[in-house]
């Protein structure tokens, strides 16, 4: 039998590769289906606004119908419009089946963060976490690399299919995870919902995720176009998001390695100067051999300062887990949104250097913040469970108080 959490890093692995994929065809998909590039960009505008948008419904989905069965049900769901997508004759058609399958594959990777808090125990949680975003690395490096050259090589319709198949085959050998036990009594549908509003230190985290996502996904979004700007060709701008799914490939492992013998606040620290770097030197040169170094720091930052604000999510707030994740991815693409419509006028007009600067100014509060709150936070004191017919196992939290606020950071 797979291991679960194999079969949870292979889900991460698929939803990026999806989402990565799309990309690198964007103008071998508007050639083939005849309309402007502007066009096949709506349609990747539909996928993201999607996947950040069901964040929240799916928590409240999992949550009521459990995890396993909410991650099976969706990677279905997503598997059909994956091989839909493949299927379409417009851009009408490519729109719809892009944003039904970014809204089914964006229950992957919270509700897989989720059953992690729920089932490993906190001295574990950071490693396992990593390994998950070890998944995530190898799917944006394949999907950077491979989604292009097998649009040339065969079709871009064959490289929707791969991501198809790959969560129809999870779906059939997750029939046997187990579900975690649920020794919360039942609530109101939106009660954990409430909980989260009156966590200081929840809405905290939710703040950080908007200004990471900011930064660190307009800095790698953004790397192609300000490489290709330097007069080198489209493909060769294209690697750098391959070299950094290789970096977070690679750093993911030494950070869960470090989280054993250095607290939380250290790495994202860490994190945050390798984001300052980051920028810094994009600011200065978007040279190809930069692009490199740039692509490689923003990977050590999502390794280590993401991966530990991350699992901060799957612990700051117990009693509404599924709750708080979700709003975390949530937040995280809400910020890249925002990232992209504050810069895209200077990126117009080829204002790199200025769009870099403003992130690395950004970077530095975020770390800062981050880094004091989670060194200053703690968990809040277990209180004894409910009575009933089960006992709660030792390595899943306890339920926060009724009133909620059982966090400061």
């Amino acid at each position: 039998m797979i291991r679960p959490l194999r079969l949870l890093q292979a889900t991460t692995f698929v939803s990026t590769m999806d989402r990565f994929s799309m990309a690198p065809m964007l103008i071998v998909m508007a050639t083939a289906l005849d309309v402007p590039l502007s066009t096949v960009l709506h349609t990747a505008g539909a996928y993201y606004l999607a996947y950040g948008l069901m964040q929240p419904v799916w928590a409240i989905v999992s949550d009521r119908l459990g995890r396993v069965r909410t991650l099976r049900f969706t990677l279905l769901a997503a598997g059909v419009a994956a091989a839909g997508s493949a299927a379409v004759t417009n851009a009408a058609q490519l729109g719809v089946a892009r944003a039904l399958t970014g809204a089914a594959f964006s229950a992957a990777i919270p509700a897989s963060l989720v059953y992690v808090g729920d089932t490993v125990s906190a001295g574990r949680r950071q490693t396992e976490v990593t390994n998950l975003m070890v998944g995530v690395a190898l799917g944006t490096a394949l999907a950077s690399a491979g989604a292009g050259a097998l649009a040339q090589a065969a079709s871009w319709r064959v490289a929707f299919l791969v991501p198809a198949a790959a969560s129809l085959l999870l779906v059939f050998l997750m029939r046997k995870l187990p579900e975690p036990a649920n020794d919360r009594p039942a609530e109101p549908l939106f009660a954990p919902v409430g909980r989260l509003v009156r966590s200081r230190a929840a809405l905290l985290v939710l703040l950080l995720a908007v200004v990471e996502g900011g930064v660190l996904i307009g800095a790698i979004t953004l790397l192609p176009p300000a490489v290709e700007s330097t007069g080198v060709s489209p493909a060769l701008a294209g690697a750098v998001t391959a070299v950094y799914g290789i970096a977070v490939l690679v750093f993911a492992p030494l950070a869960g390695v470090v989280s054993r013998r250095r607290p939380a606040w250290w790495l994202i620290g860490l994190g945050a100067v390798a984001a300052v770097a980051a920028c810094g030197l994009a600011a200065w040169t978007r040279q190809a051999w930069a692009a490199v170094g740039i692509a490689a720091l923003i990977g050590l930052a999502w390794a280590s300062m993401h991966s530990s604000l991350q699992t901060w999510a799957t612990e700051v707030l117990p009693s509404a887990r599924a709750t708080v994740v979700s709003g975390f991815a949530g937040s995280l693409f809400a910020g890249s949104a925002l990232s992209a419509a504050l810069v895209a006028g200077p990126a117009e007009a080829g204002r790199y250097g200025a769009v870099y600067a403003g992130l690395a100014v950004a970077a530095v509060p975020l770390g800062i913040l981050a880094t004091v709150a989670r060194a200053r936070w703690r968990p809040a004191p277990a209180v004894p469970p409910l009575p009933g017919p089960r006992e709660p196992r030792a390595d899943v939290p306890s339920a926060a108080p009724p009133g909620g606020r059982d966090d400061r950071p």
